[in-house]
């Protein structure tokens, strides 16, 4: 009996491991401003995201430069189950976030003000892993509904068949 169930443990860790080194979405990721759809005025000029593994999901960070200047900065650590997290930005905690995964290349993000969704992110990589577009869905200050489209391009590492 012990042995089976130390054999469930290292198969399912094993299994863990394999998902995680497998993830599309872990890299680096740098915003095409001109391949990217957002409200007049409002795209970033410079937007890099970087995810790496956990056990069960991602460590994301996020550091974007607006066209006036201004500079935010987010990052969270949530697994692909749903549960609400924390969102750290440069100025303290942001809006919570969960992540579930649709299939192996789709990850949904909603983003939580009291309980209740505010915006959703649906991010798809490629089937080729070089892309990642990320279509959100808000609403403005008016309670219009807002949709951005944003295209990124991971940055291969040396030896990922590219320099």
């Amino acid at each position: 009996m012990r042995k089976s169930i130390w054999l469930l443990i290292c198969v399912t860790a094993l299994v863990t491991a394999a998902d995680a080194s497998t993830d599309p979405f872990i890299g680096k990721w740098i915003l095409n401003p001109q391949q990217s759809k957002y409200a007049a005025g409002t795209c970033p000029k410079l937007m890099m995201i970087e995810m790496e593994a956990t056990d069960r999901g991602i460590r994301y960070r996020s550091d974007t430069t607006y066209a006036n200047g201004r500079t935010s900065h987010a990052e969270y650590t949530a697994d692909y189950n749903g549960r609400q997290v924390l969102v750290w930005g440069g100025h303290g905690p942001m809006l919570p976030v969960s992540l579930k995964r649709i299939n192996s290349h789709t990850v949904l993000a909603s983003y939580f003000k009291s309980f209740q969704v505010v915006a959703t992110s649906r991010r798809v990589v490629s089937r080729d892993g070089r892309q990642m577009t990320i279509t959100t869905i808000s609403k403005d200050r008016s309670g219009k509904t807002v949709t951005t489209f944003g295209v990124y391009r991971k940055l291969m590492e040396k030896g990922d068949g590219e320099s």
